[in-house]
């Protein structure tokens, strides 16, 4: 009876042990700490479906925006570690919002796992129509003339378009007055009509306008040309050295997730980035596909991290 006892509970523990349905055998909820139509609720969408073909489950994006992108990336934090819950997460969420928010409810670097960068992307730096700026150098010789005259729009305070306006007033000794919107859309529409003069948003939201010369495209925030404006400068070349502000977008998990999960994550969101679908979807809007490693996308957290809480402590930007 004894060794009948022993081989029923051994083969109880095999059937279970096979009965074990290997990860992920139910859909991933995908959350982004922005509200639907944002550039990275955009990206999200495209990304998703390509990385739920890649890890073989459905990948559901779930909008959870407000509190300065804090709310969506708190919700990930206290979930459970399991894989099936991964934030799409915005450099503003990532490197800006800590140094901007006075007590956030977790540790960027305690409490979250990074996956990987899923894209790289640029801020377009433009004008509207109204105003007689052709390139960079006039704008920053009106800027110098007539300090605190020109209104440079954000779709929010301490947003990447605010951040990166500010680290452009201070390389190049101008006195430009930041209007935040609440939104992007908004803020756009006051540049087309005039009411404001001076942008830097995000290619995948304001490139249409600038394509159809609604607004006046002068130059790209980043360390190199844009795809999608290969004729356009790099605000570096167009007058003002050392300039760099490009922007990313990755993905994250809540902290301890078992390692074999974050390799399946990684190397499915490094297939999803190089589909054709998500290539064809950022060379439209002037971004690039990434990928590399979660320890690759920790160095780029922490480097970004000093850089722009550096400019946020120079600059002053608080939350009201």
């Amino acid at each position: 009876m004894r060794r009948l006892s022993l081989i029923l509970l051994l083969l109880a523990c095999f059937i279970a042990s096979g009965a074990r349905a290997e990860y992920p055998d139910h859909p991933i909820r995908l959350v982004v700490p922005q509200a639907a139509g944002s550039a990275s609720d955009t990206v999200a969408r495209v990304f998703a479906a390509a990385f739920g073909t890649e890890i073989g489950q459905q990948v559901i994006v779930d909008d959870r925006p407000g509190g300065a992108l804090t709310v969506g990336l708190d919700i990930v934090a206290k979930s459970a570690s399991d894989g099936y819950t991964l934030c799409m997460a915005p450099i503003g969420a990532m490197t800006m919002a800590p140094h901007l928010v006075a007590h956030l409810p977790y540790n960027i670097a305690r409490d979250f796992q990074p996956i990987m960068v899923v894209e790289y992307s640029q801020l377009l730096l433009a004008v509207s129509p109204k105003t007689p700026f052709m390139s960079v150098r006039e704008l920053i010789d009106y800027a110098k003339k007539n300090p605190g005259k020109l209104l440079n729009a954000s779709s929010s305070n301490g947003s990447p378009g605010h951040v990166a306006g500010e680290l452009f007033k201070f390389m190049t000794g101008t006195n430009i007055v930041h209007v935040p919107y609440k939104g992007g859309a908004p803020a756009i529409n006051d540049l087309m009509a005039g009411r404001v003069q001076v942008m830097f948003e995000a290619l995948n939201s304001i490139a249409p306008f600038a394509q159809s010369g609604q607004v006046r495209a002068l130059a790209v925030s980043g360390d190199h040309r844009s795809p999608a404006f290969p004729d356009l400068p790099t605000i570096a070349e167009a007058g003002v050295p050392g300039y760099s502000a490009p922007g990313w977008v990755g993905v994250i998990a809540p902290a301890g997730v078992p390692e074999p999960i974050i390799d399946k994550l990684n190397a499915a969101a490094n297939r999803a980035v190089q589909s054709p679908a998500f290539a064809k979807w950022n060379a439209g809007v002037g971004n690039e596909p990434a990928g590399g490693t979660p320890d690759e996308f920790a160095a780029v957290i922490a480097s970004d991290s000093k850089k722009w809480g550096e400019v946020i402590r120079r600059a002053g930007i608080k939350f009201e």
